[in-house]
């Protein structure tokens, strides 16, 4: 397998300091750092901007294995982090990781779902639960994206990544089978069923009956019965 890299230039940084940083940052240069398990210490550089942008501009981005050209010295990193102005969005800095021919090294990967499930085509609706996945590969390995087949997944289906096929070298290590994505049954919207009226009640928007029922008192029947004397009321003797 061969190992490619795209070139960018280096070149060496000693000062450090917010006041520093803006100095490189005004000459179009970003201050970075060089670390990994081979080096005895990490290695301050500065890079161009502009070049690294350009250089990380492939079908596997931020995974591009890069070849920093150092004083005439060559490292072959990948760029690991890097921060970003929030207004402008220009580089402000950048960490790189050595990487080794021979040795591999953790990265996370674009997770791109393929086909169409059975269970969308009888309704379901699919989600996917990750869209990348962090694996391990040589530099030169490392893959642009890792494709998970779907086409088999019925509704209340789903794909975890064991079940994915992995290109040649590329390992994921993990304990846990994490879910990759699934199919679930659409929502079914509900319909408000009628309230049913309770025995002898009157239906929404019925006229009143014509005659109350015997018992129930009219508007003024409380007032009339007590100006009314009783009928069968004795009249109260006098008092002597």
């Amino acid at each position: 397998m061969s190992f490619e890299t795209r070139p960018l230039t280096a070149k060496p940084r000693t000062g450090a300091g917010k006041g520093f940083a803006r100095r490189t940052r005004a000459a179009g240069l970003v201050p970075a750092v060089v670390y990994g398990p081979h080096l005895e210490k990490p290695i301050n550089i500065a890079v161009d901007a502009k070049e690294t942008k350009a250089a990380i501009q492939t079908p596997k981005k931020l995974n591009t294995v890069l070849g920093l050209n150092l004083e005439g010295k060559q490292i072959t990193v990948l760029l690991k982090e890097f921060q970003l102005d929030p207004v402008s969005k220009e580089l402000l800095h950048v960490d790189f990781i050595d990487v080794r021919e021979n040795e591999q090294v953790k990265v996370k990967v674009p997770l791109i779902l393929t086909g169409k499930p059975e269970g969308v085509t009888n309704g379901g609706i699919l989600s996917q639960i990750r869209r990348e996945v962090e694996v391990w590969a040589l530099p030169a390995a490392i893959p642009e994206k890792i494709e998970a087949d779907v086409t088999a997944l019925k509704i209340g289906g789903s794909l975890h990544i064991n079940e994915v096929k992995l290109p040649s070298g590329v390992k994921v290590k993990t304990a846990v089978n994490f879910t990759i994505a699934v199919v679930t049954a659409p929502e079914v919207e509900k319909v408000a069923e009628p309230v049913a009226a309770a025995p002898g009640a009157a239906a929404p928007g019925a006229p009143a009956a014509a005659d109350a029922k015997a018992g129930e008192a009219k508007p003024g029947d409380a007032k009339a019965a007590a100006a009314a004397p009783a009928k069968d009321a004795k009249a109260a003797p006098a008092k002597k």
